[in-house]
C-alpha cells in the first residue's frame, strides 16, 4: 500500500472516531478532528507571545472596562452553559482581558478565553454596550468552538484533494480537476461555513450579553457605526465576513430571542 492511501485512510478513519459536538443556543452539530484541549493549550502559548510583544494599554479606564465587560460576559457563558449541561465546553478555559495599543480596530478570543481587544475599535464601540456586543460575540466562537472546526474542515479539504488527485493522476484532465476541486472547495465550502460562523457568534453573542446585563439592542447600533465607516469591501460570496447588511437584518431577527434574557 503506498503513502498515499495510508493518508487517506489516516483521515478517513480520524473522521469517524472524532464524532460531532453540539453548538450551544443555536443547536447545530458539527465535526472536530482536532481535539479542543490541544487547541486550547495552543493557543495559550500564542496568546502570551501576543501579550508579551503589546504593547498593552495604559490607559487604565479603558483597560478596566474591558476586564469588567469581559468578565460579565464570561460569567453569563458559565451560566447559561451550567443550566444546558454544556459546562464541558469550557472545560481548560483560563479567562483573560487585555486591550492592546494598536489602531487596527478589531478583537479575538482564542480558544480557551484568551481575549485581546485593541484600542482601535473603541471608537466604534463607544461604551460599555458597544464593548459587551464585540466581547460577546467574540467569546461566542471561543465557546463554539470555530478555531477548531476550522481545521478540521481545513483537514477534510486537504483529504479531498489527496483523494481527487490520486483518482485523477493518470487523466487528461488531473490538472482541471484540482484546479477545479481547489476553487470549488474555497467559494462553496470554506468561505460559507466561515461567514456561517460569524453569523453563528453574532446568534450567540446577543444572548450572553443580554445574560449579562447589557442591551442586546445595541448590536444593531453598532454594527451600523461599522457599515458607516466605510472602505472598500468584497462582494459577500467572495468574504469571509456577512454583509453589514445581512449582519443587521440577521441581528434583528435573533432580538426577541435575546430580549428574553434581558434584564435592566
Amino acid at each position: 500500500m503506498n503513502n498515499t492511501m495510508v493518508k487517506i485512510q489516516v483521515l478517513v478513519c480520524a473522521v469517524l472516531l472524532s464524532g460531532c459536538s453540539t453548538v450551544p443556543i443555536t443547536g447545530r452539530k458539527q465535526l472536530k478532528i482536532i481535539p479542543e484541549q490541544q487547541m486550547i493549550a495552543q493557543s495559550a502559548v500564542s496568546y502570551a507571545e501576543v501579550i508579551s510583544e503589546g504593547p498593552l494599554s495604559t490607559n487604565k479606564e479603558q483597560t478596566e472596562q474591558i476586564k469588567r465587560v469581559g468578565e460579565r460576559i464570561a460569567a453569563a457563558v458559565e451560566t447559561y452553559l451550567t443550566a444546558n449541561n454544556q459546562q464541558d465546553l469550557i472545560e481548560g478555559f483560563d479567562w483573560e482581558f487585555n486591550l492592546i495599543d494598536d489602531d487596527v480596530p478589531n478583537a479575538w478570543c482564542m480558544p480557551g478565553g484568551k481575549v485581546v481587544f485593541y484600542t482601535g475599535i473603541l471608537p466604534y464601540t463607544k461604551d460599555e454596550t458597544g464593548i459587551a456586543v464585540v466581547m460577546g460575540h467574540e467569546i461566542a466562537h471561543a465557546i463554539a468552538g470555530h478555531g477548531t472546526e476550522r481545521v478540521s474542515h481545513q483537514l477534510v479539504q486537504q483529504g479531498g484533494g489527496i483523494l481527487a488527485s490520486y483518482f485523477s493522476k493518470d487523466t487528461d484532465y488531473h490538472e482541471a480537476i484540482m484546479m477545479s476541486y481547489g476553487l470549488g472547495t474555497q467559494y462553496l465550502a470554506i468561505l460559507p461555513y466561515s461567514r456561517g460562523h460569524e453569523s453563528e457568534a453574532d446568534h450567540m453573542g446577543l444572548v450572553f450579553m443580554a445574560m449579562a446585563g447589557y442591551n442586546p439592542e445595541g448590536a444593531v447600533e453598532f454594527w451600523q457605526r461599522m457599515g458607516a465607516a466605510g472602505g472598500e469591501k468584497p462582494p459577500e460570496f467572495l468574504s469571509t465576513h456577512p454583509s453589514d447588511q445581512t449582519r443587521i437584518r440577521e441581528l434583528r431577527e435573533h432580538m426577541p430571542e435575546a430580549l428574553k434574557y434581558y434584564t435592566p
